[in-house]
């Protein structure tokens, strides 16, 4: 019976050490928002609205301009791409043609021969 019981303190060390070590980081995450709006507060209270509306439009015009300086680049990024493809496009729609054209002109050199050889087997055989 003493083995059980020695087990049974055991898990019960166990679930208290996970108990203790799960209220220190409860009590840690919680103090979080409650720093943070402490420091807020502190901070608040140095500037006015008018000066907190400031730095709030200046950070907001600053993260925009970026926005709009990244959106720029990747537009820039798109048309050289774009370009490119439709350069490479025109140039594979050119060999196509060209290929075409030998296509064609080598089956037209080759019908009036087929029309004199069948002329020539139909004048044979009559």
């Amino acid at each position: 019976m003493s083995k059980l019981k020695t087990y049974q303190e055991q898990l019960q060390e166990i679930v208290a050490k996970g108990i203790n070590a799960a209220e220190e980081q409860q009590k840690k995450l919680s103090a979080k928002p409650f720093d943070f709006a402490e420091k807020l507060e502190t901070e608040a209270r140095e500037y006015s609205v008018k000066t907190l509306r400031k730095r709030y439009n200046g950070y907001s015009d600053s993260l925009f301009g970026q926005l709009r300086t990244l959106n720029s680049r990747f537009g820039n990024f798109a048309g050289d791409l774009v370009a490119k493809l439709e350069k490479e496009a025109a140039e594979g729609a050119d060999v196509v043609a060209e290929t075409a054209q030998d296509v064609k002109k080598s089956v037209e050199t080759k019908k009036p021969a087929a029309k004199t050889t069948a002329k020539k087997k139909t004048a044979a055989s009559a």
